[in-house]
């Protein structure tokens, strides 16, 4: 079921357009944010079906960005995955550890990642 809102958080404009596109032309709607620090403002807003986050980011980094959503009874809930080129296995096992629902290794395999982000949003 597409048309969910999700919310696209990346700093690199050309990996940020290529997640937006390949999300729209499977029809769900997107938000993005391309510094850390503007992640809890837009998902308490917005309340996104979906969170999309980089790791490395301006302001704060997405491990950072991801315990404020958590802290916040108005934004905990929504699940949100690490879209992120630190896919070592410690880095995985860390990014996992700080509480994301899962990781997508960038570049991004458009299968995988388009199966994960309608597992994530719409249940097995």
């Amino acid at each position: 079921m597409a048309n969910e809102l999700i919310l696209i958080v990346e700093d690199n404009e050309k990996s940020r357009k290529l997640v937006r596109d390949i999300l729209q032309f499977k029809g769900y709607r997107t938000i993005e944010t391309e510094n850390g620090l503007e992640v809890l403002p837009l998902a308490r807003e917005h309340q996104p079906k979906l969170v999309l986050m980089d790791i490395q980011l301006p302001g704060i980094d997405g491990i950072a960005a991801l315990g404020q959503l958590r802290a916040d009874a108005a934004t905990r809930h929504i699940p949100v995955i690490a879209v992120t080129a630190s896919v070592m296995m410690q880095d995985r096992e860390k990014i996992l550890a700080a509480g994301f629902n899962s990781v997508q290794a960038k570049p991004i395999n458009v299968k995988e990642f388009l199966e994960a982000v309608s597992r994530t949003v719409e249940g097995p």
